[in-house]
């Protein structure tokens, strides 16, 4: 089986999670597009130019297919994830080729869909699940060189922000036993692994049901300013008590999570207060804003306004000193005006994000929008918009980022730069990227011998030169996260 993903890191969690299943049934995997029996997409819906993607790829893998055929030697294509979903009928009718359709909570069909598609049928499963969360599959890791990894603790969302296609493509929102989740982590530990990032739609609704001696507690209160179209449910253990246990398992490994939702922060000034606490939890924060106009966000359904999000903004700042804030943006929006458009202008300008996501608005069918409002922003403004968006983010980013030179920052060592073999790439607590020359160096541990850093290691980086993507240093030494903790 040849599989390749496109998309969020939710999809590269659960690419793996379909190679364990297959793993299990006896396929082995290739990274050979050549040698494969079976060729896999696990593909993303989220805006056109992704779906786009995968019709070119199928075109692509069209004449491979017709090769195979005349050499008898038979080729099974399947889509797997949301935009089979989205898109089940049209793929299997439009492209005769595709033998196979998985939805993502289909994936432990995968070997049954695979045995009625050898005997030339096209098989599908798309149904949406309700409690699917893969909590038994502990995912087969293969992502950089094995010192980071993604653990999937919960799916779905039920949030139905007007533009986002998500709740529909996968599904309601279920959280995943703690202890499953733990278990995974656990064993990612054993393995070596550094760096672990706990990934939900929305990580900080998540509330485990599974113990019933946690049923009866009490729902959870919004951020002060900030509402919600469905309603909080009491009961279960929510996330402040997940990550206070993730961080327990290993202080040499560093915790992150992604993606939260604003509107959940509040008196999970808990979560807050661990982060600022905890040595491996890292200082960063994912808070999506997606405009900087109220009345936008009223459009959108983000159940937030503009002050709303600038005072969370500032608790954090003030919770954890030196957070790196990184965030996403929608342009072009339905009915957004120039003057809403100024407003997220103001909006990066004022917050100053160190890591940002920025893009045109792609209107999805089944959305709210589709229904209810219109497309309206000409393509080339949204365009313009959207490079303004850009040029004021990198603007201030490099500002951000400059604040750090002259510091030393502690570094996740990933491997060789892309650009120079002689160079090492990793990234620092904030999860901006640091580029340094690999030379011999000194251990904090006083070993008297001089190393070289590999992968998996934690070392201190001099800061010497910043841009809006990337710092570049010198190496100082190697440590490990508890020391260089300690002596902070």
């Amino acid at each position: 089986v040849y599989l390749e993903t496109y998309g969020c890191q939710m999809n590269v969690n659960d690419t793996e999670i379909a190679w364990a299943i297959l793993q299990k049934n006896g396929y082995r995997r290739t990274k050979e597009l050549d040698e494969a029996d079976v060729v896999l997409l696990v593909t993303c819906s989220i805006r056109e130019k992704a779906e786009q993607a995968i019709w070119n790829r199928l075109r692509h893998l069209k004449a491979l297919k017709a090769r195979r055929q005349q050499a008898r030697l038979p080729l099974r294509i399947g889509i797997l994830g949301c935009m089979a979903e989205r898109l089940k009928e049209e793929i299997l009718h439009r492209e005769k080729l595709v033998d196979i359709v998985a939805g993502p909570d289909a994936y432990r069909d995968l070997p049954r869909l695979l045995a009625v598609a050898e005997s030339g049928q096209q098989a599908a499963n798309v149904l949406l699940s309700l409690d699917e969360t893969y909590a038994d599959i502990l995912p087969v890791q293969t992502s950089a060189g094995g010192t980071t990894a993604f653990v999937s603790i919960m799916r779905g969302c039920d949030n139905m922000c007007s533009y986002c296609i998500v709740p529909f493509t996968r599904g309601r929102e279920r959280s995943r036993p703690i202890a499953s989740i733990l278990q995974e982590v656990r064993m990612l530990s054993d393995q070596g692994v550094k760096e672990v990032t706990l990934l939900g739609q929305n990580v900080n609704s998540f509330r485990d049901t599974s113990e019933v001696q946690f049923q009866s507690a009490a729902a959870p209160v919004l951020s002060r300013g900030f509402s919600t179209v469905y309603k909080a449910k009491p009961g279960g253990l929510r996330f402040a008590h997940l990550l206070d246990q993730v961080s327990r398992i290993d202080p040499e490994m560093r915790i992150r999570f992604t993606s939260p939702h604003p509107k959940d922060f509040p008196d999970e000034a808990s979560v807050l207060q661990l982060i600022q606490e905890r040595h491996n939890i890292c200082k960063q924060l994912h808070l999506p804003a997606q405009s900087g106009s109220t009345r936008v966000l009223e459009a959108m359904r983000r159940g937030y306004t503009r002050e709303a999000y600038l005072e969370l903004v500032h608790h954090v700042r003030e919770s954890i000193p030196g957070v790196s804030l990184s965030s996403d943006f929608i342009a072009g929006f339905c009915g957004e005006t120039e003057e809403d458009h100024q407003q997220t202008v103001s909006l990066l300008r004022e917050v100053r994000y160190n890591v940002g996501f920025l893009f045109a608005y792609s209107m999805r069918q089944k959305t709210r929008a589709y229904h209810r409002l219109q497309d309206d922003v000409p393509a080339d403004v949204k365009q313009r918009r959207l490079e303004e968006l850009i040029a004021v983010f990198r603007e201030e980013a490099a500002r951000a980022n400059e604040v750090m030179v002259g510091q030393r920052q502690l570094v996740l060592v990933e491997g060789p730069s892309k650009r120079s073999p002689s160079e090492l790439c990793g990234r620092n607590d904030g999860n901006i990227k640091v580029i340094f020359p690999d030379a011999e160096t000194e251990d904090a541990a006083g070993c008297e011998a001089p190393v070289r850093a590999q992968p998996g290691d934690f070392v201190l980086v001099k800061v010497t030169s910043a841009s809006s993507q990337t710092l570049k240093g010198v190496l100082l030494c190697r440590t490990t996260l508890s020391r260089s903790a300690a002596s902070h």
